[in-house]
């Protein structure tokens, strides 16, 4: 029950009907040609990728954890079906977004969602400013008056469409995408409510149509919904289509999850639901199939022109898979009339507006790795995938965060004397001393300078994680100590791994092969049972050897010890404590 919408949802609906309305239809008229050429990338046409943008976007927007995302065919589920279009038929296709479809379901099911909180910040930002770039390298094509094949790497064709201009410009497409790029972005500037790229988009088709200019349209779409079918369902083929339906499911929920994410941060008062994001991906691939319609995924440029539309709940989702169901039953003539340019300057100006500069600057100033984490991810989003994008900026971000967690790693080193005065021991230099009560005897203090180091003892207290980044740094410095007796204090440690734990049995060995008395102290639970499973415990050379705390190992060596002949100086040395 927790999958399905409840009250929040028909809140949310009844927020702001008038933007969702308005937004919903600008997404429509921006998405009616992107479903149609990614339906045509599949294999299977452009009816599929309208089925799938009704139908799958409708599902999605009801069923979906994330209010302001749109969803459809996209260029992602393309590139993963398209081979297997040719290598098993529109069947194989729909087969294979099917087990994708349940394939997701497990992945809701098992919570799968939340693994995604681990991707950083400067990921997000990254994924949504590589985003913003694929758009406008998508769309300089058309807005230069060129065509490029499908299938056809996204710089490649831009630079391609560039060149092509340079040696036979073509200025009305050029003209028409500037000035509606224009109209879209000043008109957002000044009436965020209106539906600027709408309207901006109908002047340019009205002005293509009366003044005949040479701008290539739509052009024919079809009618109609297919009837539901399960005839393509290929059991046979189902091993074979295995290993493309998890690649395809894994596809489809990290650009769905990061969608949603970046849907978030766009909108600065939206907190998706992953796990309800993921429901409805399954949910809808599991049915698409079933009308004729491709695989589905949540849509960056669809969701971010969503977004910066104004638009305030779901409504705005389901104005869109109803716009562009009308479009398909009765208004495709109309829409086949509007030029490809002046959507490619909408576009162009909905992803200008997606790059959050003020973000971008913000990393910056944080650190340079954060804002190269998210540059390198823009960058790869453009230059090669979505997936190696995202993967190769967490690791970066993990391996930049484990060098700031072990820059916090260091030791203190504290040599104290290996014998006592008959009254007790003074307390640890660092360590605050106990409260003594109104007229008490002050504590004692030693009557003799401390001896050369073998009669010492040598404390090294050890802070923060002590991981493989720091083990042989922190801990290796123990090795130098020559004293009698070596306390480790590992009270605050936060955490030790393995190699941490392996190092501090080396260490272990080298002093007992020397001869030296060494002591643990301030061991936690938990990494206490690790040292002992690793047979680090053994190691010590006596019963005794592991405290609770530094002050008891200092004690139970100063027992262990004889006390040293001492000749009380003049005047006695002054406290640790002052």
């Amino acid at each position: 029950m927790r999958l399905l919408p409840g009250r929040a949802d028909l809140a949310a609906v009844r927020r702001a009907p008038r933007k969702d309305l308005f937004a919903g239809l600008t997404v429509a008229v921006a998405a009616l040609p992107l479903s149609i050429g990614f339906g045509v990338a599949t294999g299977l046409g452009a009816r599929a990728g309208l089925v799938t943008a009704v139908l799958a976007g409708g599902l999605v927007a009801v069923l979906g954890g994330a209010r302001l995302q749109i969803t459809g065919p996209s260029g992602v589920v393309a590139v993963v079906l398209a081979p297997i279009a040719q290598a098993h038929g529109a069947a194989g296709v729909l087969t294979t977004g099917l087990l994708a479809g349940v394939v997701l379901l497990g992945l809701a099911l098992t919570r799968a969602s939340r693994y995604a909180r681990w991707v950083p910040a400067p990921v997000v930002k990254g994924f949504v400013l590589g985003a913003a770039v694929v758009i406008v390298a998508q769309q300089i094509p058309p807005a230069l008056g060129r065509t490029v094949p499908h299938g056809e790497a996204v710089a490649a064709a831009a630079a391609r469409a560039a060149a092509g201009f340079v040696a036979e410009p073509h200025w009305p497409a050029l003209l028409t995408a500037l000035a509606t790029a224009a109209v879209s972005l000043v008109g957002a500037r000044l009436r965020p409510a209106a539906p600027f790229p709408l309207l901006a988009i109908a002047a340019a088709t009205v002005v293509a149509g009366v003044a005949h200019l040479p701008l290539a349209r739509i052009g024919h779409l079809p009618t109609g919904l297919p009837a539901p079918s399960g005839g393509f369902l290929l059991p046979s083929e189902v091993p074979a289509l295995l290993p493309a339906a998890v690649t395809l499911a894994a596809l489809v929920a990290l650009e769905s999850l990061m969608t949603a994410a970046a849907a978030d941060a766009l909108s600065g008062a939206e907190r998706h639901d992953g796990q309800r994001v993921l429901f409805g991906q399954g949910i809808a691939n599991l049915v698409v199939p079933f009308f004729g319609g491709v695989a589905a995924t949540g849509t960056m440029c669809r969701t971010a022109i969503n977004v910066r539309s104004g638009a305030a709940s779901q409504l705005a989702a389901l104005t869109n898979a109803a716009a562009l169901a009308l479009v398909v039953w009765s208004a495709a003539p109309l829409v086949s009339t509007v030029p490809l340019a002046a959507l490619a300057g909408v576009l162009i100006a909905t992803a200008l507006r997606m790059i959050d500069l003020a973000a971008l600057r913000a990393l910056g100033r944080v650190g340079r790795g954060q804002a190269a984490i998210a540059a390198l991810t823009g960058a790869l989003t453009l230059a090669v995938n979505l997936v190696t994008a995202v993967v190769t900026g967490i690791v970066l971000a993990m391996v930049l965060a484990l060098r700031t967690v072990a820059a916090t790693a260091r030791v203190e080193h504290v040599w104290i004397p290996a014998w006592v005065p008959v009254q007790g021991a003074p307390p640890l230099a660092g360590r605050p001393p106990s409260p003594q009560a109104p007229g008490a005897p002050a504590l004692p203090v030693p009557t003799a300078l401390p001896g050369p180091p073998d009669e010492q003892i040598s404390v090294h207290r050890f802070t923060g994680p002590l991981l493989f980044t720091t083990a042989d740094r922190v801990l290796r410095t123990v090795l130098a100590s020559r004293a009698r007796v070596v306390v480790l204090d590992l009270e605050r440690v936060t955490g030790l791994d393995s190699t941490a734990m392996l190092t501090l049995a080396e260490v272990i060995d080298h002093h007992v092969r020397r001869g030296a008395v060494i002591h643990l102290s301030g061991v936690r639970d938990t990494h206490r049972l690790h040292l002992d499973a690793l047979g680090v415990l053994a190691k010590l050379p006596a019963p005794g050897a592991l405290f609770e705390t530094v002050d008891e190992a200092v004690a139970h060596a100063h027992q262990r010890n004889r006390p040293l002949p001492a000749t009380p100086p003049e005047e006695p040395l002054p406290h640790p404590r002052n």
